[in-house]
């Protein structure tokens, strides 16, 4: 009898809960009815704690509401396939290619050549770009670079005109972001050295095509499969001798991390700057590769613009200056901090990396630096959409560590 007595109990106490959850759940959809997405983290309901179940319904809810607003900030720009930020402009063409998957298209940027030259020759490089490459399956992007540079592929700002095209992409032309590749010649090589490890958690694979690595390191990439392309002539800034010493660093991490650090480095036999088209084999290569947007090991370098999160780690940007490292690992329910230079560390979490239900630790080097259990809230969730604008990369609690 006493067993029964506790049994209903218990199914009340979970009836009532589910309940309150699922008017927390009603409220976000009301509330988003006439607000944005950026003001739902400081609304009381947004506070209160969740269930796995809740999180999940809050997450759809979430998401239709930041599509609705991304295809009302940008539906034009993609239209008039420019888009404009702090007086700067990225213009754009797209071909597409393909049915459509049933878990959505692939994305393809590719970045043109040309640098420090006339805005005419520029535009020349893009419109040869928006020709260049043609996937099975997908939307083919080359943007027209903002500048007329010798660095105008890794600029600062670059970032946020990347983002807002992947975003937009995503909702007017239905790309699964765990399906985004990045690519470009020569100059647009220089920006695939770059910009792959600079912001690697966007990234599926990536292609480089005869351009120089500058100062980039590839530690960021053990989540992206990349391609190294270059002429065995191509001797101008030494960009041949680069291209074989940077594969011979990926060769390094891979024999180091056997899973991680996918990539194949070909240099073309007799071939110059241009190598004939040899380079259009990355496409396919690339194309078998999806995002793994919440990685067991994640090795973060600052690149030269830094960035305010990684995957699943965040720092704050104050704090971050170029080549400051953290390497972390995510083990059941704990999460290893194994180098940090940072005094600081922002350690978010969902349900798809950890049991949110039970305790939750956080550790450097042995020393435990948190246990115990970390509440979902609505407000993580979009706060972190927001913050992101990836709906795979949305979390639902988050623990800050000091090192």
């Amino acid at each position: 009898m006493k067993m029964i007595k506790f049994g209903l109990a218990l199914f009340w106490v979970t009836l009532i809960a589910g309940s309150a959850f699922a008017q927390n759940v009603g409220k976000l959809r009301n509330y988003l009815e006439k607000n944005k997405l950026e003001s739902v983290a400081g609304q009381g309901f947004a506070k209160k704690k969740l269930t796995a179940t809740g999180a999940r319904d809050a997450w759809i809810v979430l998401v239709e509401a930041w599509e609705k607003e991304i295809k009302e900030k940008y539906h034009r720009s993609w239209g008039l396939k420019t888009f404009n930020r702090e007086g700067l402009q990225m213009k754009f063409d797209y071909r597409v290619f393909g049915e459509k998957p049933a878990d959505g298209r692939c994305l393809y940027i590719s970045m043109h050549g040309g640098g420090n030259a006339p805005e005419a020759l520029n535009t020349q490089q893009w419109q040869n770009q928006i020709r260049l490459y043609e996937p099975a399956e997908g939307v083919y992007v080359a943007p027209r670079a903002p500048w007329d540079d010798w660095n105008m592929w890794f600029k600062p700002g670059l970032d946020e005109f990347f983002e807002a095209l992947i975003q937009t992409a995503i909702v007017e032309m239905g790309v699964n972001p765990d399906k985004v590749y990045l690519l470009g010649y020569s100059a647009g090589g220089d920006g695939v050295w770059r910009m792959a490890p600079r912001m690697a958690d966007r990234w599926a694979a990536a292609s480089m095509m005869a351009g120089h690595p500058g100062e980039a390191s590839q530690v960021n990439l053990r989540h992206v499969p990349f391609m190294i392309w270059m002429g065995e002539n191509d001797g101008a800034y030494d960009r041949n001798k680069l291209a074989v010493a940077k594969g011979n660093v990926l060769d390094s991490l891979q024999q180091v991390e056997p899973e991680g650090y996918i990539h194949e480095t070909h240099i073309v036999k007799g071939k110059g700057h241009w190598m004939d088209r040899a380079d259009t084999a990355a496409i396919a290569w690339m194309a078998k590769y999806k995002r793994n947007a919440l990685p067991k090991e994640i090795v973060w370098r600052q690149e030269e613009v830094v960035r305010p999160s990684m995957y699943w780690l965040g720092v704050n940007p104050a704090d971050a200056r170029p080549g400051m490292t953290v390497v972390a690992e995510l083990a059941g329910n704990e999460v290893k901090i194994v180098k940090s230079d940072y005094p600081k560390l922002r350690v978010y979490l969902n349900d798809k990396m950890v049991n949110m239900d039970k305790s939750v630790k956080v550790t450097y080097q042995g020393r435990i630096l948190f246990e115990g259990k970390v509440e979902r809230t609505m407000g993580c969730l979009a706060k972190t959409l927001q913050e992101r604008g990836d709906r795979e990369l949305m979390f639902s609690g988050y623990v800050d560590v000091e090192i």
